[in-house]
């Protein structure tokens, strides 16, 4: 007695009609095939999951913990009883070839299945694991991963439909070649995306935790992931800028690396001063300023040095613009720069500069360049907001106005106010 008759033969002995005998013994093997498969689902996926764990509690690594976490031992468990299903489904439908066909296609879909289940759960433990280590922690892991699951996804659909119609997977292969145009149409945004992400990685553009400035979208703050297809981007009002990955490749960007890393954030800043407040400094005038300590020694050397050549060379002194002379925006632009050298935020061993820009419609620049010594957003502002608002105070102690678009005071007592009659 065939074992896959067993039920049929015995039915049959009972006077039941063979076509009934077929199905109840068909689907009496059927069920217990599933029964069995699923008791054996159960105790092969607790054995390995105990032997799993029982391993990574006595290894240092995480990596085993992380195989546990991703389902990796849950999703291998469920192998052995797909294949004792594919073993014994012939015998079970033996008199049933065309339901055995196609419960055989549809196992070996869920297979392919199940394969990706496992290559995306092994995927993610390398992607957990990487994220642990340090020299990962700025790169672009997660790109990867989407890179190969959409290749497996690819792999996994073409086999399926392979499968389902009966073609071998070359043909079929072959067969969708023609439709290349339209799958690269569809997956346009995944392609450039990946071909931006290895740029950005191999040229080390971007990395997860730089400052970023990107105005084409609105974006200035830290980046907090970079995928395939986007970069997050969490701006300084804790809000989320999502920028596609090309971009970083297609469009200019402002990265503040650099400066994170260096030892200082660069300060350059101006003050206008109005042309028609600018002087030569008489002696009375430079004697007055010689009460202001940082540039006293300068003034009292550079005074000295300008009446010696003037003396030498017998300059009429008789009208100011004679010789050599000391000017009220020059002696603040070395004031300025002495006050800046001297700052307890700025770093002394990078550039320190004031410089005189070209006048202009607004008056002349005087531009402040230098460092401050803490990188720090709010510490930065601090700094320079301390350092403008005393040279902005000390203007006037110079002779000097700075320049500013009148505004309704500006006007005041110029305008006569009505008499009553």
């Amino acid at each position: 007695m065939k074992i896959e008759h067993i039920l049929y033969d015995y039915l049959i002995e009972t006077g039941v009609s063979e076509a009934t005998a077929g199905y109840l013994n068909a689907a009496a093997l059927l069920i217990g095939l599933l029964i069995l498969a699923l008791l054996l689902d159960v105790v092969i996926k607790r054995i390995i999951i105990g032997v799993f764990a029982r391993f990574a509690g006595k290894t240092r690594t995480n990596f085993d913990d992380l195989l546990i976490q991703n389902n990796v031992p849950r999703n291998v468990a469920h192998i052995v009883p797909l294949l004792l299903v594919l073993e014994f489904i012939p015998q079970v439908l033996v008199d049933f070839p065309y339901v055995e066909n196609l419960i055989e296609k549809g196992l070996q879909v869920f297979g392919i299945i199940l394969t990706l289940w496992i290559v995306r759960s092994i995927l993610g433990t390398f992607k957990d694991y990487f994220k642990t280590l340090p020299r990962f922690n700025d790169k672009p892991i997660d790109s990867y991963i989407q890179v190969f699951m959409i290749f497996a996804w690819i792999i996994g659909t073409l086999s399926a439909f392979a499968i389902i119609t009966g073609i071998e997977f070359i043909k079929f292969v072959t067969t969708i070649g023609t439709a290349s145009a339209i799958i690269i149409l569809v997956f346009r945004d995944t392609i450039l995306g990946f071909v931006a992400s290895i740029q950005v990685s191999v040229n080390d553009m971007v990395r997860i935790g730089d400052w970023v400035t990107f105005e084409k979208y609105g974006a200035d703050g830290d980046v907090i992931e970079i995928n395939l297809s986007t970069v997050k981007v969490q701006n300084f009002d804790l809000t989320i800028t999502t920028i596609p990955t090309y971009a970083l490749i297609s469009d200019s960007f402002k990265n503040w690396r650099g400066m994170q890393n260096s030892g200082g954030r660069r300060i350059k800043r101006a003050l206008s001063i109005k042309l028609d407040s600018i002087s030569y400094l008489t002696s009375n005038e430079v004697d007055k300023l010689k009460e202001i300590e940082l540039i006293s020694s300068y003034l009292e050397s550079r005074q000295a040095d300008i009446n010696s050549f003037n003396e030498n060379n017998e300059i009429n002194k008789a009208a100011l613009i004679n010789g050599r002379n000391l000017t009220n925006i020059g002696v603040f632009r070395k004031y300025m720069q002495t006050y800046i050298e001297n700052h307890s935020g700025v770093n002394k061993d990078m550039m320190i500069m004031v410089r005189q820009l070209p006048p202009g419609a607004h008056g002349i620049p005087i531009e402040m360049y230098a460092f401050s010594s803490d990188k720090r957003w709010k510490n930065y502002e601090y700094i320079m907001a301390d350092i403008f608002d005393h040279l902005i105070a000390a203007v006037p102690y110079f002779n000097l106005e700075l320049y500013e678009l009148p505004s309704n005071s500006s006007f005041k007592g110029l305008i006569s106010e009505p008499t009553s009659k």
